[in-house]
């Protein structure tokens, strides 16, 4: 160790050092201006009609792209400051080949996961801030890595999913969603005025300040869905803005109970009837 600092030493002098400090420092100032070229990048993307949507996948390419451009700037100026330190980094750069195909043949899973989320990301299927299912998982995606996915569950959970394990995606939240319901009446409801009050209540929280920025359409009212063992049941939905259709459901959901109350709409829970039968005795 002793005899490597003191060829280390032997090998600098002063223009050395000065040439290190400039790589140094312009390393600094080139990692500063590509993040702030990267925060414009970003707010160009989320410029647009669908700002929100735009805003995802600019949020998503730009990590992606800070993650890289950090790696190569950081390697670039490894090699200039061994370089300058006459150390021979063509070696190196040899082993570093032959380790490469080593790797390559031992690491196809981590090339798989690489593959992957290349794609995915150029495919937008799925951005940051979107509400995903994968396999028996779903959350926010809280980010997206070049190897991985991070994925934060209702619970707080954080899950870690490599892209190669992904076969399936389901995404609730691109461009806009669906809050999908179901109401059961009792079978002695007249149907058509059932789906009157709830398009009335459904028009209603779509006209309340707090709730009509959220909803984009109109209530659609699908009809009757299913006969059960003690109901009826209509199914309609309503399309939102994305993350905003459990918000609207759960107000929606509140409203049609109150209102149901209100005029004596029957909301039937299941039940049975026992008989008790008098044997009479001979």
């Amino acid at each position: 160790m002793e005899e490597f600092f003191s060829n280390l030493s032997s090998r600098l002098d002063l223009v050395s050092l000065l040439k290190i400090g400039i790589i140094i420092l312009t390393s600094v100032i080139l990692l500063l201006i590509y993040n702030w070229l990267i925060g414009r990048f970003q707010h160009f993307l989320a410029r647009g009609i669908k700002r929100e949507e735009a805003s995802k996948r600019a949020i998503t390419l730009s990590r992606i792209l800070k993650s890289l451009g950090f790696a190569l700037v950081i390697l670039i100026g490894l090699m200039m400051v061994l370089s300058e330190l006459k150390i021979d980094i063509k070696p190196i750069i040899a082993a570093a080949g032959v380790g490469g195909i080593a790797l390559g043949f031992g690491a196809q899973s981590l090339i798989k996961d690489l593959i992957s989320g290349f794609f995915l990301i150029l495919e937008n299927q799925i951005r940051v801030g979107d509400v995903v299912k994968i396999g028996d998982l779903s959350g926010v995606v809280e980010d997206i890595r070049l190897r991985v996915i991070l994925l934060r569950d209702l619970a707080g959970n954080l899950h870690i999913i490599p892209h190669g394990n992904i076969s399936q995606v389901t995404n609730m939240t691109h461009s806009f969603s669906y809050y999908l319901f179901d109401y059961g009446v009792a079978y002695k409801e007249n149907i058509e005025r059932v789906i009157e009050v709830i398009r009335e209540v459904a028009e209603e929280l779509r006209s309340d300040p707090d709730f009509k920025g959220d909803i984009l359409e109109p209530a659609e009212i699908l009809g009757l869905e299913r006969f059960e063992d003690s109901a009826v049941v209509v199914r309609g939905r309503i399309k939102t803005k994305p993350l905003k259709q459990w918000r609207v459901g759960r107000e929606l959901n509140l409203r049609i109970k109150k209102r149901f109350d209100q005029l004596g709409i029957t909301i039937p829970f299941p039940h049975c009837t026992v008989y008790l039968e008098e044997r009479k005795e001979n």
